[in-house]
């Protein structure tokens, strides 16, 4: 299976990048990172529109889109390893991750995705975002394959 990460704006080097690098060399599949930069408009709506269309323009055909948004379900790990191992299983070679701007992700993102999850109702920095979704797919993988990791 392959993942790509489709986020807007570009990480610095430093600890979050760090970290998000770490847990991606952890992973048996293949992880793509594609960072969008988008040059600031003066409307809000603008701009979400235009990031929206380039994170889409990052989903292959046949790939299934999980859109990364305060307003979507908060799963738990076990429950996200499931829905991996479930599109894993039927064949889905495929996953994205979008992560949007600091605005959020425009109704197109969150319409055409297959899944809407939050890490919580708190706010996180999206640069840590990465790191954390990164943390959350090496974890899925050893509940898979049955790794001490996690320990639930």
């Amino acid at each position: 299976m392959q993942i790509v990460i489709a986020a807007i704006g570009r990480a610095k080097g430093g600890p979050e990048r760090d970290l998000f690098q770490s847990y991606v060399e952890r992973l048996p599949w293949r992880v793509d990172l594609k960072e969008i930069e988008i040059k600031k408009e003066a409307a809000v709506e603008t701009r979400k529109a235009k990031e929206g269309d380039a994170l889409l323009a990052c989903v292959p055909d046949g790939a299934r889109l999980i859109a990364l948004d305060e307003r979507g379900r908060a799963d738990g790990s076990a429950a996200f390893a499931k829905r991996l191992e479930t599109w894993r299983d039927g064949g889905v070679r495929t996953v994205v991750f979008v992560i949007g701007g600091a605005d959020g992700l425009s109704d197109a993102v969150r319409k055409r995705a297959d899944a809407v999850l939050s890490f919580g109702a708190m706010t996180w920095p999206h640069m840590l975002v990465r790191a954390m979704l990164a943390e959350q797919l090496y974890r899925a993988h050893s509940i898979l394959t049955g790794h001490p990791y996690h320990r639930a």
